[in-house]
């Protein structure tokens, strides 16, 4: 299954968020089902490590709330629950020190590595963590311009769209 979202290759926990967006139909949530679970951990090289079943979806769901709360600003507690159901194991290799998580509910392995992803992007700069600012749609982005003031996910639609509807209004003034 190709990944039919309009908006991929974002950090792990805003690529979650990006599971449910707005289309012409309507809105659409590729964590539906275990096709689009499926799908997900495809796309975030997630799949040999995690099983597309039933429980995980309903752990990736619940993270996908969690982290939702967690970047609008509300309590903490729930992505706390998430980030709970595991830890990081910290070793010295022949290569040198690895860390890897340890997960000990294996429908817990996703949800916990985009809520940890979503800690190291608050840790670094929180205030890039952003909402496309296209009052239609819901996606989510990291920031990544020089100057931090990037307000769409993608400017060739939302930035488009934005900039038409202006260019509309004052021609209609």
């Amino acid at each position: 299954m190709r990944d039919p979202r309009p908006h991929v290759g974002e950090p792990l926990a805003l690529d979650l968020l990006n599971t449910r967006w707005m289309s012409p139909e309507g809105p659409r949530d590729l964590l539906a089902d275990t096709a689009g679970l499926r799908c997900w951990l495809q796309t975030n090289d997630l799949a040999d490590r995690c099983s597309a079943d039933e429980r995980t979806r309903t752990a990736l769901v619940r993270t996908r709330e969690a982290v939702l709360r967690a970047v609008q600003g509300g309590a903490p507690d729930d992505l706390n629950e998430v980030l709970e159901r595991g830890r990081i194991k910290r070793r010295l290799t022949d290569t040198g020190p690895h860390d890897e998580p340890d997960v000990p509910q294996s429908q817990w392995l996703a949800g916990w590595l985009a809520a940890d992803n979503l800690l190291r992007l608050l840790a670094e700069s929180p205030q890039r963590i952003k909402q496309c600012d296209h009052p239609h749609c819901i996606l989510w982005f990291y920031d990544t311009s020089k100057n931090g003031t990037r307000r769409w996910h993608s400017m060739t639609t939302c930035g488009n769209r934005a900039k038409a509807a202006r260019h509309y209004a004052a021609r209609r003034d």
